[in-house]
């Protein structure tokens, strides 16, 4: 027979090293192509010390010179709080007395659930990676209907999304806490939200429910925000990434000379480029007019991918339409204070039944953060045009 205690050891037993797994593979290239490990974590935060620049006591002199005077590394110590990442599932209390006497309907109850979970947490995951950390989906643009807005930026995928509508001023409007979106308009560049709003939210923003400023700190962030880790870029360019500007031209010349640059000035060698799908087109077009061989199979990631100077070109559907992204995996980490485990109470039950619900809850848990250990020695390439040149 099945019990809520049977129940929990079977999740605890079994499910949680399949879900780590999933979870871990498969994710998107860039995160298959990035460290992960328990390294400085210290508490709740992220504490390293990175080395800026080269060091200078190494020196050629004559035989009876004097020794030359040790060096000072220059350092720059980083501190990133770990960002909290939870998954939950819920099964009804109906549900589970209706699977009691059969251990088949409750394992497709669980492998649903888990399915659902993991299919979740990777689309979440993966968008988190390209964001900025706030957890904005879009900006309010003007008013349609009381559910209709158009927004500056429309996908596929915000379908289904439970958002935090804010306004202007910066605060959850009234009713758009935890509505969904219901529907999308490509072509006109809106969305529907399954709620009316009847506060004035043009000019404010769509943000992931709960999300708000919480997230990872992604490849937004480090190119795209004024600081980074504490640190105004603009006076300290060792966490400023370097900005190339394509001058309305998009070339394998132009491609390779960010790669040179990145190499000859930063002493970085890029090993992995990102962009949208729509423009690993235009490349794979750049080498396909060249007459070479584009598809080639990463070992490193297992991922498919065009290349450019032997590095793996990937597209990602959370990289935007306006960038190319050139990056060092070398210099990232996901550091993190355990891999993904269960929310247990004191009696250890991860199953719990919800106020007030005849349902019960299992919260999966991750405490995480994505760190840059040497931005400036990562690249973007941007106002590059819509056609490709030869």
């Amino acid at each position: 027979m099945i019990t809520i205690q049977n129940a929990d050891a079977a999740l605890k037993d079994y499910y949680l090293d399949a879900i780590s797994s999933q979870l871990n593979d498969n994710v998107s290239p860039f995160f298959s192509a990035i460290e992960k490990n328990t390294d400085n974590v210290y508490g709740k935060d992220v504490k390293l010390a990175v080395v800026r620049g080269y060091t200078g006591s190494v020196v050629a002199g004559a035989e009876d010179a004097d020794l030359p005077d040790p060096y000072k590394n220059r350092y720059a110590n980083i501190t990133a709080p770990l960002k909290n990442i939870y998954g939950t599932i819920e099964i009804s209390d109906k549900a589970m007395r209706a699977s009691r006497e059969s251990s088949g309907a409750f394992v497709n109850l669980i492998n649903a659930e888990m399915e659902g979970l993991v299919a979740s947490a990777k689309h979440n995951f993966r968008r988190m990676l390209f964001g900025d950390g706030t957890g904005k989906v879009c900006a309010v643009k003007t008013k349609v209907s009381d559910t209709e807005y158009t927004v500056d930026t429309v996908k596929d995928y915000y379908v289904g999304m439970q958002v935090d509508v804010y306004t202007v001023l910066g605060k959850i409007g009234t009713g758009c806490n935890g509505i969904y979106i219901t529907a999308i308009d490509k072509a006109a560049k809106s969305v529907t939200f399954s709620t009316e709003i009847t506060e004035l939210i043009t000019g404010g923003a769509v943000y992931i429910h709960g999300s708000k400023d919480s997230e990872l700190t992604g490849l937004g962030a480090i190119f795209d925000s004024e600081q980074l880790y504490g640190f105004t870029k603009e006076t300290d360019p060792y966490f400023a990434p370097y900005i190339a500007d394509g001058e309305g031209r998009l070339t394998e010349t132009l491609l390779s000379d960010v790669l040179d640059h990145m190499e000859e000035h930063f002493n970085s060698r890029i090993n992995v480029i990102l962009c949208s799908y729509k423009t690993r087109k235009k490349i794979a077009s750049l080498a396909d007019a060249n007459r070479r061989v584009v598809n080639t199979i990463d070992v490193r990631t297992g991922y498919g991918a065009v290349s450019v100077n032997d590095v793996p070109v990937y597209a990602d559907k959370y990289c935007p339409d306006d960038r190319i992204i050139f990056i060092n995996s070398d210099d990232f980490a996901l550091y993190q204070l355990c891999d993904w485990e269960w929310l247990e109470d004191e009696d250890g039950k991860i199953l719990k039944q919800i106020p007030g619900k005849a349902a019960y809850s299992a919260t999966l848990v991750k405490y995480a953060e994505l760190v840059c250990r040497k931005p400036c020695g990562q690249a973007m390439l941007i106002n590059f045009t819509d056609e490709v040149t030869e």
